[in-house]
C-alpha cells in the first residue's frame, strides 16, 4: 500500500510552522497538518491571501487550530521578526516545515541586496531555522523539512565566489541551484543533528511535477523566457494536483518510519505516490561546506546545533 493523508499519525499537541502557508503546497500542507490535530502557524508574506487561506482549512476543518504570522522571506529583519513571534508564543515546533519559494524570477534583489531566487528559497529560510534552532532543538523528535525540486538536477552547489550570478545571471539555472541547496541544507542540518546528539530529524522533499500557482507566477514574472508559459500549460495537462503533490513533504514531515540520507519524492519522479529514494550525488560534503559559507556570510547568522545544546 502507498502512504496517503490518511497514513498521517495523529498530530493533536504538536506545533507545526509552514512557511508560504497561503496557497499552493503549503496551504495543502496546512489544510493536512491541521486536519490530523496539529496547532500551524502560517507563515506567509500576503496577509490577505493568509487570511483566506486560513478561513479555506477552517471551512474544511472547523476545529482546526491555526495561526498567522507575518514572514516576509525576502527581507532578514522580517524573518526575525516572524521568528521572535514564535517563539514568544510557542515552546515547542515539532515540524519546521521550509516551504516557500519562487522559480526562475527575472534578476532582482530582496532589501538586504540578495539575489531574488537566492534570498527567498535559501538565506530567508536560513535565518529563519537560525532563529527558530533553539526551540526546534528542544522538541523531541522534531522534524526540518525542506523543500527541494527535481530541477536541483540542473542544479550545482553555490559558489562561494558568485552565489548571486552576478557574473552572469539564468533564471532556471540558479532555480536549480537554490533548490540543490535546500537539499544540502537539509544533509547538512542532519549532520549536525547528529554531531550534537540532538533527537531531530532534517529531511529534503520534492513535489515532482505539481499543478501549483509556481508555474503561473513564473510565467506572468518573465523571468523563465518561453519555458515559463510551456511549463505552465504542461501542469495544466499533465501536473498532479496539489494535495498529490504536497504528500512528499507530508510524509517527510509526519511518518513515524522517516530517516535520514533519503529525499521524499513522487514514485515516477515527476508523479506518483510519496517515496523515500537514497540521495546519491557526488560532492555533498562539499557542496554542504560551501552552503554553509555562503549562508553564515550573507546573512551573518549560524545554523550550529552543537552551539544551542552546548552553549559555550
Amino acid at each position: 500500500m502507498f502512504w496517503t493523508i490518511d497514513d498521517i499519525p495523529d498530530q493533536t499537541g504538536r506545533t507545526a510552522v509552514v512557511t508560504g502557508a497561503n496557497g499552493g503546497l503549503g496551504l495543502e500542507s496546512t489544510r493536512a497538518l491541521a486536519g490530523a490535530g496539529a496547532h500551524v502557524v502560517m507563515a506567509a508574506r500576503n496577509q490577505e491571501k493568509a487570511e483566506t487561506a486560513r478561513r479555506d482549512v477552517l471551512a474544511t476543518h472547523p476545529q482546526a487550530s491555526l495561526e498567522v504570522v507575518p514572514l516576509d522571506l525576502g527581507s532578514l529583519a522580517s524573518v526575525a521578526e516572524a521568528a521572535d513571534a514564535i517563539r514568544a508564543r510557542h515552546e515547542r515546533i515539532d515540524v519546521l516545515m521550509l516551504n516557500a519559494g519562487v522559480m526562475a524570477m527575472p534578476e532582482g534583489r530582496t532589501v538586504d541586496g540578495f539575489e531574488t531566487q537566492l534570498g527567498i528559497n535559501v538565506l530567508g529560510h536560513w535565518a529563519l531555522l537560525s532563529h527558530l534552532l533553539p526551540v526546534v532543538v528542544t522538541t523531541p523528535g522534531a522534524r526540518v523539512v525542506t523543500l527541494s525540486s527535481i530541477a536541483q538536477h540542473q542544479g550545482h552547489p553555490l559558489d562561494p565566489a558568485d552565489p548571486h550570478l552576478r557574473g552572469g545571471y539564468d533564471a532556471w539555472r540558479q532555480y536549480g541551484n537554490t533548490k540543490l541547496a535546500m537539499r544540502h541544507l537539509a544533509q547538512g542540518l542532519q549532520a549536525r543533528f547528529e554531531d550534537a546528539g540532538v533527537d531531530a530529524l532534517a529531511v529534503p522533499a520534492h513535489p515532482g511535477y505539481t499543478n501549483s500557482d509556481l508555474q503561473s507566477t513564473t510565467a506572468h514574472a518573465g523571468g523563465g523566457g518561453r519555458l515559463g508559459p510551456f511549463y505552465d500549460k504542461a501542469a495544466d495537462l499533465v501536473g498532479m494536483s496539489v494535495p498529490r503533490g504536497a504528500l512528499s513533504q507530508l510524509r517527510a514531515a509526519t511518518d513515524p518510519r522517516a530517516r535520514a540520507g533519503v529525499i521524499y519524492g513522487p514514485l515516477l519522479a515527476v508523479s506518483g505516490p510519496p517515496v523515500a529514494k537514497p540521495l546519491v550525488r557526488p560532492g555533498s560534503a562539499d557542496a554542504v561546506r560551501r552552503l554553509w559559507q555562503v549562508a553564515e556570510r550573507e546573512t551573518g547568522l549560524p545554523v550550529d546545533p552543537a552551539a544551542v545544546v552546548r552553549p559555550r
